[in-house]
């Protein structure tokens, strides 16, 4: 009979070694998962979104048309990620005054400092991505999502402009 309990003692202890292992291998490959996460490169900062052919600063057509595409003074909500990092969405209004149509539109964001140094950027392709083009007079709104800022970066101020067009 002490034989038998003995059996059952060495079964309930290797259940719970094997228990035990199973957590601690749930817990690393866990782990592993949010640390890859959070040292993996995020887009936010490296976006190289562009629009192409775009007409960009220095051509003659973007000192023609730039000032008839206005951004309205940008916004911006902030939040904490349960992986640590800061995530902010920036939100404006785009107009167009230009008298075409506007097929291609690309938006510069950034998040910067108090020496108005970006801590993080992005730039966005808005037209045709998110709606086919931007008629004369009508308005859209834009909104560009800047993460993987950390606690220690300060964020003092938003920015966003136009970084390029397309006209019909």
């Amino acid at each position: 009979m002490s034989t038998q309990s003995h059996n059952a003692g060495t079964t309930d202890s290797s259940t719970k070694i094997v228990w035990v292992v199973i957590g601690i291998i749930t817990i690393l490959i866990i782990g592993g998962f949010f640390w890859l996460r959070k040292s993996s490169p995020t887009t936010a900062g490296t976006d190289t979104n562009h629009l192409a052919n775009a007409i960009r600063p220095g051509s003659p057509d973007w000192d023609k048309y730039h000032d008839q595409i206005v951004l309205e003074k940008p916004e911006a909500t902030e939040g904490k990620r349960t992986l640590g990092d800061w995530v902010m969405t920036l939100q404006s209004t785009v107009r167009n005054f230009t008298g075409r149509t506007i097929t291609g539109l690309e938006v510069y964001a950034a998040v910067v400092d108090l020496e108005k140094k970006p801590v993080k950027e992005r730039t966005v392709v808005v037209i045709p991505t998110r709606q086919p083009e931007l008629e004369p007079n009508k308005t859209m709104p834009v909104t560009v999502l800047i993460e993987g800022m950390k606690d220690s970066d300060v964020r003092a101020d938003i920015k966003m402009e136009v970084s390029g067009f397309t006209l019909k």
